[in-house]
């Protein structure tokens, strides 16, 4: 079947594997595909379906209306117009909030970074401007119960739509957002739970926390620090992200991550939710290969986590510095390089030394940004020591630099508290990212230095994470979570950002695309090639993504993903298994290659 007739048929097809017959056949370029269900299509379930749906999931279906609606007259949507959406106070808070993430966490389906929905329906002054879905989802299950998950995931699997999990939208890579899809929403699961001893399995038996699967990093580490004694546990340096969702399935690195690994590293239970739409337990007893796989293997891509349980450990005491290096200040481009180069070639002293650092570097034209550098359990001598050779060094170069010198704070929670700098939403860009492995951060520091440049250069900037993930974590637990080995011997990981419009020509889409995988990541590859890549904060389109993500354990993973997911019910970019899938026709349809 070629031509306009393959575009039109409806459930004739029964792929390999699969047990549904409801796919749409298209033609793109010279390949044929077999995609999803989408509005449109005969096999798009009718009023009555979706109204039994509805019903299921106790009145919380809804369709999606993109947040900047309220500031348009009428927002044309996949499923028919909605008209009069505006509404001028609704407008003037979506307009006083865009860029405040815990306001596009609690909306249905928004993306807290907008390249990914096409820089559609952003608030406006205009109400007459055009809002459209751009790549919004189109309907959503505001989930309140394990059944309405269970309700929302076989509906989808039944009749073959796109399905997008969703608890906080805290993503780079466009995962929680899809042109067409079904959602749910889990960030209502906002249960957290204590226990000074972990009775369930595995052989640890310290004190640990369950939480639900929209619980964010800032309320369990609120709740954790009020226990006698206070309490830390491993999340991200941003405080808005999940816990229990994408963070610890893409391995979850942060602040803690030199003491205890990753995120991953810390889980001891999962309650999910698989492609079958049935409840099970995941721990190192019972669906172990679950239970390894759900631990950096890849976000939504094994099943949907609906609780998790994580060690905690004992707060201490901490002291951390913040440290700015601005061109402006100096004479000339080549002193400020000299200064980078000062700065990162104490990256292995800087986690040997249990410090961790976060800095960004070109944000305003030529500038290093380093807020903070922690010292966990330091006091601020002892920090201020650790630092002082690099201190020494900037001197000696003379170059001009601003420090707060050594602050004191009771706990790593109060630092990360008052040092920590808040993060912004409803910007435009394409990330990327890579790793800086020990051995090159050694052998190639002049290399890595120049890749920084090129990156700067190029118009993009970067966001660096000194730790290392093998250095407190007992090397005999290494292989107890997915992520890739070579984390392992990591001193710095790497974001890198692109910034262009979602909406912006595709020409010039593709150009900023090009810059990100054959320029700025490229360099960094180059530089390091005993790095690798961080699912979560990366090039979606990195080349052999399989190796860079998670190295010799990819085999497995794909293992796994056939058999707790063999008909791709679960999509998210380069995760295991979804090597055959593309979304075509500019980005919309996502669909396998026949």
């Amino acid at each position: 079947m070629r031509g306009g007739v393959f575009g039109l048929l409806c459930g004739a097809l029964l792929l390999p594997g699969s047990k549904s017959t409801k796919w749409v056949l298209r033609r793109a370029g010279d390949s044929d595909y077999a995609c999803k269900c989408y509005p449109g299509d005969n096999c798009w379930p009718n009023k009555g379906q979706w109204q039994k749906l509805n019903n299921t999931v106790g009145g919380n279906l809804r369709v999606n209306i993109p947040p900047g609606a309220p500031c348009y007259n009428t927002f044309q949507g996949l499923l028919g117009n909605v008209l009069q959406t505006y509404n001028a106070a609704g407008c003037q808070k979506v307009r006083q909030n865009w860029g405040d993430e815990q306001f596009q966490i609690e909306m249905p389906a928004a993306g807290l970074w907008t390249y990914f929905t096409n820089d559609t329906c952003r608030p406006t002054t205009n109400p007459t401007d055009t809002c459209t879905p751009g790549y919004y989802p189109v309907l959503v299950i505001m989930a309140k119960t394990t059944a309405h998950i269970q309700a929302g995931i076989n509906f989808a699997r039944e009749n073959n739509l796109r399905l997008i999990i969703r608890n906080t939208g805290h993503d780079f890579l466009g995962r929680s957002v899809g042109w067409g899809a079904l959602v749910i929403n889990t960030h209502s699961f906002q249960d957290i739970k204590f226990t000074d001893s972990w009775e369930g399995a595995g052989n640890y038996t310290g004190p640990a926390v369950t939480v639900g699967a929209g619980v964010q990093a800032f309320q369990v580490l609120k709740k954790a620090n009020a226990l006698n004694p206070p309490k830390i546990m491993v999340t991200g340096e941003c405080a808005t992200v999940g816990v229990a969702g994408g963070l610890v399935q893409g391995g979850g690195h942060g602040p803690l991550t030199g003491f205890y690994g990753f995120v991953a590293d810390n889980a001891l239970e999962f309650k999910v939710i698989t492609a079958d739409g049935k409840l099970n337990t995941a721990n190192a007893e019972t669906n172990a290969d679950l239970f390894w796989a759900l631990r950096g293997g890849g976000p939504a891509a094994f099943a949907v986590i609906v609780e998790a349980s994580y060690r905690i450990f004992d707060d201490k005491p901490t002291a951390g510095v913040l440290l700015d290096i601005d061109q402006t200040h100096m004479t000339n481009a080549t002193l400020f390089w000299e200064a980078v180069r000062v700065f990162h070639s104490y990256s292995t002293h800087f986690v040997d030394n249990d410090l961790y650092v976060y800095y960004e570097l070109g944000t305003a034209g030529q500038n290093l940004h380093v807020h903070p550098i922690v010292g966990v359990g330091k006091t601020p001598d002892e920090l201020q020591a650790v630092l002082q050779p690099m201190f020494d060094d900037l001197d000696a170069l003379g170059i001009s630099y601003y420090t707060t010198g050594a602050a004191d704070f009771p706990t790593f929670y109060d630092l990360y508290q008052a040092m920590f700098e808040t993060e912004v939403a409803g910007n435009s860009a394409l990330t990327g990212g890579w790793t800086i492995a020990r051995q090159d951060a050694e052998e190639r520091h002049e290399a890595i230095i120049s890749a920084f440049q090129t990156v700067v250069r190029a118009g993009s900037f970067m966001i660096g994470h000194m730790w290392s993930a093998g250095h407190g974590l007992p090397e005999e637990r290494w292989a107890e979570s997915s992520v890739n080995p070579r984390f392992r011997s990591v001193v710095d990981k790497l974001i890198t950002v692109v910034p262009v419009a979602g909406n912006a020509p595709l020409a010039d889409k593709a150009a900023a695309q090009d810059t990100l995988t054959n320029v700025v990541d490229a360099a960094l590859r180059e530089a390091s090639p005993n790095g690798c890549a961080y699912v979560n904060e990366a090039d979606p389109y990195e080349p052999n993504w399989q190796q860079a993500f998670w190295g010799d354990n990819y085999p497995r993973l794909l293992e796994i993903r056939k058999k707790y997911d063999p008909d791709g019910v679960f999509y998210a970019i380069s995760t295991p298994g979804t090597e055959n899938w593309e979304q075509i026709e500019t980005g919309t349809r996502l669909c396998r290659k026949l």
